[in-house]
């Protein structure tokens, strides 16, 4: 993360950002799978009870668009997750609009791909971050996804979410929480678990 941004900053940021039901009534596109995908959304209810166990309260600082199908399949379900527990608390903010904070968050590649999900703890430092896929996907998509032909390949991406419903995702960003939870400093100093999950 950049020095240049203060745990002041991302509190904030974090206060003025959208809940996900005002980022999704908002969409402009895909306001249908945004909506539908959160109220289909299961969360398993291990996954609930491990976030509550996590001591403190927690945020989740997204970055997203509401064009961006990666988004759209693993958002809902991660605001599923902290409507359920009661020690995690999720916002949206939009990428385009924070440029500083995409910046700070960037692919392995250099890209700016989301969503970014930024583990805040109670003091708003961050303690790590999660995008823009789950990791088996990841996994394929930079694998054999890329010699597929484009046309090809998004089709098969979105059966892999379909499929998944949002497992993945969820024990991923769960496991990041308990992570940071387990890494956090008595000092306040932020001790940032590896970009990504």
């Amino acid at each position: 993360m950049s020095t240049t941004l203060h745990e002041t900053d991302l509190k904030r940021r974090f206060a003025a950002a959208p809940t996900y039901a005002e980022y999704a009534a908002g969409a402009q596109k895909n306001l249908e799978l945004w909506q539908s995908i959160y109220r289909l959304a299961t969360v398993d209810a291990d996954a609930v009870e491990r976030v509550r166990a996590l001591p403190g309260r927690w945020q989740l600082l997204v970055l997203s668009e509401d064009w961006c199908g990666d988004a759209f399949n693993t958002v809902p379900v991660l605001a599923k997750l902290a409507d359920l527990a009661p020690n995690l608390e999720l916002r949206v903010l939009g990428r385009d609009a924070n440029p500083d904070l995409m910046d700070a968050h960037l692919s392995p590649t250099g890209a700016r791909a989301i969503p970014v999900v930024m583990v805040l703890d109670e003091d708003f430092v961050e303690r790590g971050w999660w995008g823009s896929r789950p990791g088996p996907l990841q996994a394929w998509v930079t694998g054999e996804g890329m010699r597929l032909p484009p046309g090809e390949r998004y089709p098969r991406v979105r059966q892999w979410y379909a499929r998944d419903r949002g497992r993945t995702t969820v024990e991923e960003v769960v496991r990041l929480l308990e992570r940071s939870a387990s890494a956090r400093r008595p000092s306040g100093s932020a001790a940032i678990p590896s970009a990504g999950a």
